[in-house]
């Protein structure tokens, strides 16, 4: 893309409603099917965001659901969008419909793929774009699946609380990739707790502590920008950091027996062990490998977070609910379907029979919880919500192309800026 038809956040959003106007004309009755499809209808599928997760939540849509069509792909990087659309042919036979044409690349990607006449889109791109996706997706009447978390920043979470209320006038269905709420153990663990099995909720404890992530080197004349896409967990504008792409799913659990989010936080982290594994000990990234947060609800109670990618050091993924009568973990121990599967089969039945589903709320709320407990461990400040909302930095780049540089570059040393608590601020 040429810097003169590079189009910034904004620029995305503000053509979001145009775009979608030209793609119901050229679809012709495409928004009304897709906001009501029959029962028997075949369901056309596109797919935004051709990395793993992207080509799993692909494979979970195909695998479980009936009469549905794979119809387009699209992603940023062309080995990713040709590689995904080549494996998803050789698995799926029929179910498949991508000619080379309708595999898209580059930063338009997303539009041309929505411009193809799906009926449900898979966003599932690094979480920073989530919300300029979203928005257009459903200001075009497609009805979506996306993964968490669904913002990184402040006017990303106001993006996705506008596209919500919009997804709710227009009757799409969203469902987002929080998979515990499509577990049956969690969801009846979760039930026994709103219908007071354990009394009124005084405490909540949430982990994700493991041992690092993944990474990859610098290649030769790799831009700046490729370098931190293909890195994106190391960035805050792609990824959120560790608190929001991984322990999102904790602090949904909590949030979802709470029935409601935080008001506030003050918490803790740094950047211990980030580099020490590596030689050259720089070029990796800027995101804090611990997090320890305090979060408050506006009934007084708390969420006590935990967050680490430290090797080495104690292992735990859990949730856990203090009440005036008992503890709950927050599931049965019941199985029941893949959730991961699960999660598609409930959204391609609500189409069907037109069922009211909408998990944008929850999605952005839980997500901006984690949000906040970023915006408060970099600071060292309380941070509260309302504020947090109105006030919260963008961090999303100023343009979207390979040759424009990130919202964060190396210094002379190849070090990227890491928040300091005390200087940071977080509005």
């Amino acid at each position: 893309m040429s810097e003169r038809n590079t189009p910034t956040r904004r620029d995305f959003l503000k053509g979001t409603t145009a775009a979608a106007a030209g793609i119901a004309l050229a679809g012709g009755l495409n928004m009304a099917r897709s906001a009501h499809a029959a029962g028997g209808d075949e369901l056309k599928i596109a797919l935004i965001g051709c990395g793993g997760r992207g080509h799993g939540a692909a494979e979970n849509h195909l695998d479980s659901c009936e009469n549905v069509k794979l119809i387009a792909v699209a992603d940023a990087f062309e080995d990713r969008a040709k590689g995904c659309a080549d494996g998803l042919r050789k698995k799926y036979g029929a179910k498949v419909d991508l000619p080379a044409e309708r595999v898209f690349v580059g930063f338009d990607a997303y539009q041309k793929a929505i411009a193809a006449g799906p009926d449900i889109v898979l966003l599932a791109t690094p979480p920073g774009f989530r919300p300029i996706h979203y928005s257009a997706a459903i200001a075009a009447g497609k009805h979506v699946f996306m993964e968490k978390p669904c913002c990184v920043d402040a006017p990303g979470f106001r993006t996705l609380m506008e596209a919500n209320k919009a997804a709710d006038e227009k009757n799409l269905k969203v469902v987002v990739g929080l998979q515990r709420r499509y577990e049956q153990s969690y969801i009846d663990g979760i039930k026994k707790i709103h219908d007071g099995a354990i009394g009124d909720l005084v405490l909540c404890r949430a982990y994700w502590n493991g041992g690092g992530i993944w990474f990859r080197d610098r290649q030769p004349n790799q831009t700046e920008m490729e370098y931190q896409m293909r890195n994106w967990y190391h960035f805050v504008w792609l990824c959120g950091d560790n608190i929001c792409e991984q322990h999102v799913h904790n602090l949904d659990v909590c949030n979802w027996a709470k029935n409601d989010h935080p008001v506030e936080a003050n918490g803790m982290g740094s950047c211990l062990q980030r580099y020490k594994d590596r030689d050259p000990k720089k070029g990796m990234g800027q995101i804090f490998d611990n997090h320890f947060v305090e979060f408050t609800y506006k009934d007084g109670s708390k969420l006590y977070s935990q967050c680490r990618h430290i090797p080495n050091t104690w292992n735990n993924v859990s949730e856990a609910v203090h009440g005036t009568k008992g503890v709950s973990n927050c599931h049965s121990g019941r199985g029941g379907r893949n959730a991961y599967d699960q999660e598609h089969v409930v959204l391609v039945e609500a189409i069907r029979k037109n069922e009211k589903h909408n998990d944008g709320w929850h999605g952005a709320t839980s997500s901006f919880t984690a949000v906040l407990g970023r915006m408060t461990t970099y600071s060292g400040k309380v941070v509260k919500w309302d504020e947090a909302v109105a006030k919260g930095p963008d961090e999303m780049p100023k343009k979207f192309a390979f040759d424009a540089d990130p919202p964060v570059m190396p210094d002379k040393d190849g070090n990227y800026p890491i928040a300091i608590p005390g200087q940071y601020k977080p509005y």
